[in-house]
């Protein structure tokens, strides 16, 4: 939406209705970027309970390997629930936008009885009520694409440690003994999905929800 434009010039140019809409689309596709995430971050999950399987095979060779495994699983836990935190911010999003893109439609029934009674005392009052109602779900808006976005920037910060982990298991892979190739393995897929991840944020960082070119 256009902050610039007043509940009025929405009402009256079609931006208000137009707006909401693309937003939502915006959000519907932020969600689905959300959803390939936590997918993602449960396949960690496995993966590292599969490693710290073979770690424990491989013996005192593999305790470092066994240890970031163990890491790389609680940090897949953090993510998930990161994840679901942006999905319920998801949620509230699109319930805002939803109203207004309902509240656009009886804008333009009052639209039109203003074109055709412009100088009637109750529907002015009434067009009153409707602009501060605009203005503040507006504002309600604004406040959760600003809180989203943060959301989002910490959950990168997050993934990124996810990233040091990974590429750490790989140098504990490398004194893995006869299982050096299965560990590396596995830190190679680590850090693969890790990357992933790292490209699915930035994906939604770029979103043209935040203002970005996506």
């Amino acid at each position: 939406m256009t902050a610039e434009l007043t509940a009025s010039e929405w009402r009256g140019s079609g931006t208000y209705s137009s707006g909401a809409a693309l937003d939502l689309l915006r959000v519907v596709r932020i969600n689905e970027e959300i959803k390939r995430v936590v997918s993602v971050a449960f396949k960690i999950n496995i993966m590292a309970l599969n490693a710290i399987f073979l770690a424990k095979r491989a013996g005192n060779a593999a305790l470092g390997f066994g240890v970031l495994s163990n890491e790389l699983r609680v940090f897949s836990k953090d993510l998930r629930e990161s994840m679901m935190a942006l999905t319920r911010q998801i949620h509230e999003l699109v319930s805002e936008v939803s109203v207004v893109l309902q509240e656009s439609r009886q804008d333009a029934i009052f639209r039109r009885a203003a074109t055709e009674a412009p100088d009637h005392p109750k529907l002015a009052a009434v067009l009153g009520v409707r602009d501060t109602r605009h203005a503040a779900r507006e504002a309600t808006i604004s406040t959760l694409r600003r809180g989203l976005r943060l959301a989002v920037d910490d959950v990168a910060r997050l993934v990124e440690l996810g990233g040091v982990l990974a590429k750490s298991a790989k140098i504990e892979a490398a004194y893995g003994a006869s299982f050096a190739s299965s560990l590396g393995q596995f830190s190679g897929e680590f850090d693969g999905i890790v990357e992933e991840i790292r490209s699915s944020l930035d994906n939604l960082r770029r979103s043209s929800f935040f203002g970005g070119s996506a």
